[in-house]
């Protein structure tokens, strides 16, 4: 039997008065997500009462894992799967490379998360700039912190152990969770915060004025202007996946942090060229990576993606929705039609890692709705939306999904 996880990134979400107070999921006409929820639909916790509401938390629950027990952070997750290695007593950070409006850095405001959505060439000219600029430079060395750049706006930033807290006692704001807010009561606070913020006041006079970021206002465009850390860690290990279950996996996904969980799994997770976290994610080529596994002797392929999400914090109802149309399209239908040509018998899990909602432009940690759709008990379908798996019970521990799904 062969098995497909499929991780719909933030689908769950509240009422949208855009929608007509309904959910996106509820909203839309969504045929192949109905037909696999007529196997079987319920409610999972994916996120533990007590720990963030992120694709952290949540996706090591559905790899399997008790975050209560292996959770140490998001970027020693994100640095696994950008391929740094923590060292003893080093703490790393996710760093994100976001758009602030203000003419200083004390009174400005978040508008973007993402640097509105830079990435590539201009990503490298950027950090680029960052690394030859001296007051960047004064500033990570008082921290003791080393950035490895991405192409994309996430990038990881590791504190050698020396300069490290002890503690780790770092409090830091998730930039996606306070969109459209003054900074100020969201800096850096606890242990090295002074130094943290100095760090980001420097980035932010380094790239504020940079000729990439001036002709990206004149076209009406935020500058990715600032670094920002947060998700701050230290080393974790995880269960061997195949030592666990007796299956082998693979992890398609275009972000670092699904790479770094199942590298720390001892999974491979193939590089997708045009797959991206965003709603222009070459949706066939990532299926077809996750069907090829699966034909090579892979018994079941996490197939993650990240587009729903990044459009419910950008608060782009329109996008979100399209998102869900095209995951429908283009990932569901396929794959119900590709998936008897490798093994008649399958099983399908299908799932949001957590609700992103369109109202607050940030994660909640509310259970989500789940289905899973077998081939030898094809079913009449059933809405897949938050409302109708709120009439099943709740399974209060995502780490028992694949548990579910092998029984």
């Amino acid at each position: 039997m062969k098995y497909v996880v499929v991780i719909a990134d933030g689908i769950a979400d509240g009422p949208v008065d855009a929608l007509g107070g309904l959910t996106p999921l509820e909203s839309l006409h969504l045929p192949h997500f109905d037909a696999l929820a007529g196997g079987y639909l319920g409610r999972v916790r994916t996120v533990p009462e007590g720990l963030p509401p992120g694709s952290d938390t949540a996706i090591l629950s559905i790899f399997g894992n008790d975050p209560r027990r292996c959770y140490t952070g998001r970027s020693p997750l994100e640095a696994a799967g950008s391929g740094v290695t923590l060292s003893p007593g080093e703490i790393s950070f996710r760093v994100n490379m976001t758009s602030l409006e203000g003419t200083d850095f004390a009174h400005a405001r978040i508008l973007s998360h993402n640097g509105g959505g830079v990435e590539g060439e201009d990503m490298d000219a950027l950090t680029a700039a960052l690394a030859a600029d001296a007051g960047v430079a004064a500033a990570a060395q008082a921290l003791g912190l080393t950035l490895h750049p991405t192409r994309s706006f996430r990038h990881v930033g590791v504190i050698e152990a020396g300069k490290a807290p002890p503690d780790a006692a770092y409090r830091l704001a998730e930039p996606h969770n306070i969109l459209g807010q003054p900074i100020a009561p969201h800096l850096p606070q606890g242990a090295g915060a002074e130094e943290l913020r100095a760090y980001m006041a420097a980035s932010y006079a380094a790239l504020r004025d940079h000729p990439l970021n001036r002709a990206r206002a004149a076209r009406g465009l935020p500058g990715a202007n600032c670094l920002w850390p947060w998700g701050a860690g230290r080393a974790t290990q995880l269960a061997d996946f195949y030592d666990k279950y007796g299956k082998r996996a693979v992890a398609i996904s275009a972000v670092p942090l699904v790479w770094g969980i199942a590298a720390l799994a001892g999974m491979p997770a193939p590089r997708v060229p045009g797959a991206t976290g965003g709603l222009d994610t070459d949706y066939a080529a990532k299926l077809a990576a996750a069907l090829a596994a699966l034909a090579a002797g892979a018994d079941i392929a996490f197939l993650h993606i990240e587009a729903p999400d990044e459009c419910a914090h950008a608060g782009d109802v329109a996008g979100k929705c399209e998102a869900l149309r095209r995951i429908d399209a283009r990932v569901l239908a396929p794959l119900l039609n590709a998936l008897p040509h490798i093994d008649p018998d399958f099983r399908i899990l299908l799932l949001s890692d957590h609700p992103t909602l369109l109202s607050t432009r940030g994660h909640d940690g509310a259970p989500v709705p789940y289905c899973i759709y077998e081939s030898r008990r094809p079913a009449p379908p059933r809405k897949f939306s938050e409302a109708e798996a709120s009439k099943e019970p709740l399974l209060e521990e995502g780490s028992e999904l694949l548990a579910l799904l092998f029984a």
